[in-house]
């Protein structure tokens, strides 16, 4: 939530283009921990849920990624922005976090792919960040009491006044945010070379990379708003539904989880992060709020149908409680009330969370972490040809 705008001297260190604003900055959780460092962004207030992400690099796909509405953001890698930006590397078109909160950001940039500076591409999209604080501290607080709500800012600068807008606004649970990030309006990305399936592709908050892929696969995107109905969604005649991140508490996306509801067994249907929620709503299951959340690109993930451990990309807050789904028929399985039985086909190692879902009697599966890799590592890419797979078992093969 931006603060009210700042008028004078003040008004052109923030207006865009005219770089990043050079003065104190103050970031306070909601418990009232507090940390005092230097602005790397624009002049402003902000809020939003604190939370951490421990990717080595790859900030550019975390500040453009739209899971991270609301969210002020802070990488635990001392040094962020040595690379630079670039057009071709961002995963929406705009930075997305509400703010960002990092050791020590890069001065210069060293990449010959660098096309702007990480103060100045801050400042551009009116973003509000720090610099100076310990982030190790942050990190580990966030780590025992959980993500919570959060202020950064630049022009208030006494902890008690910040506070009170802190714990005047609301938590991420409960919070619809896919109606705030979606395409306004269908669009159509084309397969890459000869197209094989047609694919409606729900956009809640959809990364770039993630509809790359399925054009790769000489998938046509149909990409649609969050608000599309099945009747919507029928009269395009897909070969299969797409179900994207993003952001927000799953339980209140209301019109993708009846949506995803009314097409399951009808359409092949492929679900990423909010995706596999939705999925696990419409299958019957419940979500919960995780204490600090995956964020990272280092999360060891088990495929449970061949013991192998991925190394992925993770960005998400919530989770699907298994044992929701229904009756359990076996050491990974739950009998649903009207989709047959559901297995929970991957898991984190670090704590037991479900990472994927996979439906055996109609054609729908779906994984928690981002197999797109923008930002991290490539062991899930798999999974979309994993989809064209389902597709060709489902549909024929015929486009």
């Amino acid at each position: 939530m931006n603060g009210a705008p700042p008028t004078g001297a003040a008004a052109a260190l923030a207006a865009p283009h005219l770089g990043p604003y050079a003065g104190p900055a103050l970031l306070v959780l909601e418990d009232g921990t507090h940390f005092r460092g230097r602005s790397i962004g624009a002049h402003g207030t902000v809020t939003g849920e604190a939370v951490f992400n421990t990717g080595m690099a790859g900030y550019q796909e975390v500040l453009t990624d739209p899971s991270y509405r609301r969210q002020i953001v802070a990488m635990t890698a001392p040094h962020v922005g040595n690379y630079g930006l670039n057009a071709a590397d961002m995963e929406s078109d705009r930075i997305q976090v509400a703010g960002f909160v990092v050791k020590e950001a890069a001065r210069r940039p060293s990449s010959w792919r660098s096309e702007q500076d990480l103060r100045t591409a801050l400042a551009d999209a009116e973003v509000v960040g720090i610099e100076g604080i310990d982030t190790r501290r942050l990190t580990r607080h966030l780590r025992e009491r959980g993500a919570m709500r959060a202020g950064l800012s630049t022009e208030v600068l006494d902890v008690d006044a910040l506070l009170d807008t802190v714990q005047a606004v609301p938590g991420m649970e409960g919070l619809e945010l896919a109606s705030e990030v979606t395409t306004p309006e269908p669009y159509v990305v084309p397969a890459v070379g000869a197209r094989r399936f047609r694919v409606a592709a729900i956009d809640f908050g959809m990364k770039r990379s993630i509809v790359r892929y399925l054009a790769e696969e000489g998938i046509e995107g149909h990409v649609l708003p969050s608000s599309t109905t099945p009747e919507e969604i029928r009269s395009l005649e897909p070969d299969g539904l797409f179900l994207s991140n993003g952001p927000g508490d799953p339980a209140t996306v209301a019109t993708g989880i009846a949506t995803t509801g009314a097409l399951l067994g009808e359409l092949p249907t492929f679900g990423i992060c909010l995706g596999s929620q939705l999925l696990g709503h419409a299958l019957g299951a419940d979500t919960y709020k995780l204490t600090f959340g995956h964020r990272g690109v280092n999360q060891p993930v088990l495929r449970r149908a061949d013991r192998v451990v991925e190394i992925t990309s993770h960005n998400h807050g919530f989770a699907v409680r298994a044992s929701s789904l229904g009756e359990q028929v076996d050491e990974h399985a739950f009998a649903t009330a009207d989709h047959g039985v559901v297995e929970v086909s991957h898991i984190n190692l670090n704590d037991d969370v479900v990472e994927g879902l996979t439906a055996r009697d109609i054609p729908a599966f779906s994984v928690q972490y981002h197999p797109e890799s923008a930002p991290g590592p490539s062991d899930a890419r798999y999974l979309f040809a994993r989809f064209v797979d389902l597709l060709e078992r489902t549909q024929g093969g015929a486009a």
